[in-house]
């Protein structure tokens, strides 16, 4: 985006509107250096956080991932157990029923 500055009338009249023009496009070329700079500083900052964030969020997937595995685990033992201890006692009140 181009500078549109505005001089005044007696700058134009001292320096004369060929060299206030090459002012104004300088300023111009200055603001697109930075413009340009800044793009490509901001690119690169941007890229760098979302390489950060992209990590961070396969860390806790993969910690979330362990924890639920390991939840699942203990889930499964402790269902396994009380399965076992029903199948035990089922067969305990059977075979009371039967000898009794």
């Amino acid at each position: 985006m181009p500078v549109t500055a505005k001089f005044s009338e007696k700058f134009y009249q001292t320096l004369g509107h060929g060299l206030m023009d090459e002012l104004v496009d300088w300023c111009n070329q200055v603001d697109a250096a930075y413009r340009s700079e800044f793009r490509e500083l901001f690119d690169t900052r941007f890229a760098l956080f979302d390489a950060k964030l992209e990590q961070r969020l396969a860390e806790i997937k993969a910690e979330l991932k362990t924890e639920f595995k390991t939840e699942l685990a203990r889930l499964e033992t402790r269902l396994t157990l009380r399965m076992f201890l029903f199948w035990v006692g089922s067969v305990g009140l059977f075979l009371a029923q039967k000898v009794g």
